[in-house]
């Protein structure tokens, strides 16, 4: 079934998304991507961003459309990956780069360095801490670079690298949201 979602601010601004739901996907609520990109909004134009396990798109088209210079999305379901090549082709989005992988074979891979990163793994299947950790020891990150984690509220994110600071955090519903930077 496909479901729409509307970009809050930007080039596109008001413009609307169209993703597909399937398990564990959760698009990030506008509530939650307005407070994200306040905090961010002093860095993304010209950042590099990373969108892993990007599902919809929504916070890689949310940055691209404030002014990230780069935005690699990676996603392994591959109707999601369809949704958001129509949607970066409807948007005329060149800064946008799918990737259609499994977020840890990605990783894997050879790595450069990205300023933003936004994390939102399926719940309950414990993919978050060990994802920051593989984003920090692979070289993944820039010097201070900054990593949004978006998590199920009662999961503590106790395990996270030494030299990560976590700047803000909140909670919304079932969801608990943080910024780290690296230090």
């Amino acid at each position: 079934m496909e479901s729409k979602l509307r970009i809050i601010a930007g080039e596109w601004r008001s413009r609307q998304l169209v993703f597909t739901d399937f398990p564990g996907l959760r698009p990030t609520p506008a509530r939650i991507r307005e407070t994200l990109f306040n905090w961010l909004q002093q860095d993304l134009i010209g950042s590099q961003c990373l969108d892993l396990f990007a599902g919809s798109g929504a916070l890689g088209f949310e940055a691209a459309s404030r002014g990230a210079d780069s935005v690699v999305m990676v996603e392994k379901n591959a109707n999601a990956c369809r949704l958001i090549k129509q949607n970066t082709d409807k948007l005329s989005a060149r800064q946008i780069k799918i990737i259609s992988s499994d977020v840890f074979k990605f990783l894997a891979g050879d790595a450069s360095p990205f300023n933003l990163v936004f994390l939102d793994p399926p719940f309950t299947k414990g993919l978050a801490q060990q994802s920051c950790h593989w984003l920090e020891d692979k070289g993944w990150l820039a010097a201070q670079a900054k990593i949004y984690v978006e998590v199920e509220k009662q999961l503590d994110l106790n395990d996270m690298p030494e030299n990560w600071h976590c700047l803000k955090n909140k909670q919304a519903g079932q969801v608990a949201y943080y910024l780290f930077q690296r230090t």
